[in-house]
């Protein structure tokens, strides 16, 4: 069986197991006082034009979305997302858990815009009870999105201003950002991520490494002891230069850039393969995961090959479907499945 169901099933890109085992019995300090962690911060901000912007490693997704998000917030404060989003629809109630409300807002193709998140602030702001209900004060977006869409700069530069006006903080999910910052269509950079939002991070767990996300923060203010909120979290690793050898491995020379570019030049390929057998998108997605909708019968027969994830039921005789390449898929593997995609 051929694995396309997500892009964190294979362990870590050889090159990091190779400076894993090169240092391995090398000693250092813990919890991320380390040079390692030191030296892949400053290889990452190469790449923002910050050279002040905090940089710190955490464990997973999820607990960088709740810590930064609880961080950022005061108990009566919210979250502005997507219905879509991550933290709205995959994290178990983590940010609620930490007494924040998620104010989700109807996307398309898994993007809120400007204009939605302005209507929501101004409601805020035009309120004559202002003290009986939450107050947004985050906003919350993925790139990519969890439809394998992106941003334009145009549309981030946007909801920025929007969140600028307001008094917001624009926080930003990366951790798939390696596959939308290689994406044909993108036009967006980390240097922009840097100037437009308050935090964002590079993930690790999806684009390479074994485990671990780097969060880029640009707001001072969002740093004040912000390694307690982390502790707190249980997202500090004791063994911390674990993390920052990862990521200097992923930085130093572009191999991050480098590995998840090809997994959407990839991906691209199977969509085209679908669209060529005239199986619709559900979402077109620039990126490295593609979502169409199959009739079951086609759905059954690739499933005796290859492994992907089933999204919802359309109808009676239709369902969507997502295929996910990652850093690790071969052009043997999508061959093989663009091959079996012409032959349904």
């Amino acid at each position: 069986m051929i694995r396309f169901n997500n892009d964190y099933n294979h362990g870590a890109h050889p090159q990091i197991l190779e400076a894993l085992a090169r240092t391995n019995t090398e000693r250092y300090g813990g919890y991320g006082i380390d040079p390692w962690c030191e030296k892949a911060a400053d290889e990452i901000r190469k790449y923002l034009d910050c050279p002040d912007a905090a940089i710190h490693f955490l464990i997973g997704g999820t607990q960088v979305n709740y810590t930064a998000i609880s961080a950022a917030l005061r108990p009566y404060q919210s979250v502005i997302s997507a219905d879509t989003g991550h933290i709205n629809v995959h994290e178990t109630g983590a940010v609620e858990h930490c007494g924040h409300k998620i104010q989700a807002l109807s996307a398309r193709d898994g993007k809120i815009t400007a204009a939605q998140i302005e209507e929501e602030a101004r409601l805020y702001r035009d309120s004559d009870i202002p003290e009986h209900v939450t107050q947004p004060k985050l906003v919350y977006l993925s790139f990519p999105t969890e439809y394998g869409t992106i941003y334009s700069l145009d549309e981030l530069t946007q909801i920025s201003r929007v969140c600028r006006e307001y008094g917001l903080f624009l926080f930003i999910d990366g951790a798939r950002l390696g596959y939308g910052l290689g994406a044909a269509e993108n036009d967006v950079t980390m240097k922009d991520l840097a100037h437009l939002a308050d935090m964002f991070y590079c993930g690790g767990t999806k684009c390479g490494a074994l485990f671990g996300e780097a969060l880029v923060i640009t707001n001072p203010s969002l740093n004040v002891d912000f390694r307690s909120y982390i502790k707190q979290n249980g997202a500090m690793l004791a063994k911390g230069w674990l993390l920052g050898l990862q990521f200097c491995t992923l930085f130093e020379n572009g191999l991050y850039f480098e590995i998840t570019r090809r997994a959407t030049e990839l991906a691209q390929q199977i969509r085209r393969a679908f669209a060529e057998k005239g199986i619709p998108a559900y979402i077109e997605s620039p990126t490295n995961q593609q979502f169409v909708v199959l009739e079951n019968s086609q759905m059954d027969a690739l499933a005796e090959k290859y492994i992907f994830e089933f999204e919802k039921k359309v109808d009676d005789t239709h369902s969507c479907v997502r295929f996910c390449t990652s850093w690790a898929t071969t052009q043997e593997e999508i061959d093989a499945l663009t091959a079996d995609i012409r032959a349904l």
